[in-house]
């Protein structure tokens, strides 16, 4: 049996988990910093790793007037995130990401704690293919579990870990991603239910071109100076 087949049969088998669930204080913070990076009523919005579509099902309310991709392995998960999300702007597809193209451009593309499940050597390709499916400013939502603490979870409580679970390195995301034309706009540590940061906010931006640069006035340097000594 391949790696493919393999991680598709364990997220089919995943779904009654899903379900479960359902939508968690995760999938509402990462639906809170979609917004907060500029999301619109009229957004378009490339969801991978979509699961059943609980985090769909939150944007997909937020955009009466765009229109929203969410992509998964999974083809159970599919099934059920499409029953979840019936609205005519929503669509969900079965795919691994390797050959991923898109005739429609995406303004916003999420990853909802699904890169760290990814083979690493996979996430260069990964990039490449989302670029192409995205506008020039479009910007990368990635939610990933903080290193440091995947790294205690599959110490203490490996029981917990998904078929692949890699603690991902911010150089290796930099090397995979920047060469496509992404940049870093933020990388922001925070914690849902523990005593330390356990998950990471990461925001990137496609082509974020420098089109007018200039230097303040005397004035402006003169105020900035004194803040900088004082404040």
């Amino acid at each position: 049996m391949s790696v493919k087949q393999e991680v598709e049969d364990f997220y089919d088998s995943y779904v009654a988990n899903q379900k479960n669930i359902g939508v968690s204080i995760r999938h509402r913070q990462i639906f809170k910093n979609l917004k907060s990076i500029g999301l619109k009523n009229n957004s378009n919005v490339l969801e991978i790793g979509c699961g059943i579509g609980t985090v769909s099902s939150l944007i997909v309310s937020a955009i009466p007037n765009g229109y929203f991709l969410g992509c998964d392995i999974s083809p159970k998960s599919i099934e059920l995130a499409g029953k979840f999300n019936p609205q005519k702007n929503a669509k969900f597809l079965v795919t691994d990401m390797s050959d991923f193209q898109s005739d429609q451009k995406f303004d916003f593309v999420v990853f909802p704690d699904v890169l760290e499940h990814i083979p690493a050597e996979q996430h260069s390709n990964l990039f490449k293919n989302i670029a192409a499916a995205c506008k020039p400013k479009a910007k990368v939502l990635i939610n990933i579990p903080e290193p440091n603490s995947l790294n205690w979870t599959r110490k203490h409580t490996p029981e917990k870990l998904q078929i692949i679970d890699q603690s991902l390195s911010m150089q290796d995301l930099l090397n995979n991603s920047y060469p496509h034309g992404f940049h870093v706009q933020s990388i922001e540590p925070y914690s849902i239910h523990t005593n330390v940061p356990n998950y990471l906010k990461i925001i990137l931006e496609r082509n974020p071109e420098v089109l007018d640069l200039h230097y303040k006035s005397k004035i402006s340097k003169l105020i900035q100076n004194i803040k900088v000594r004082f404040f």
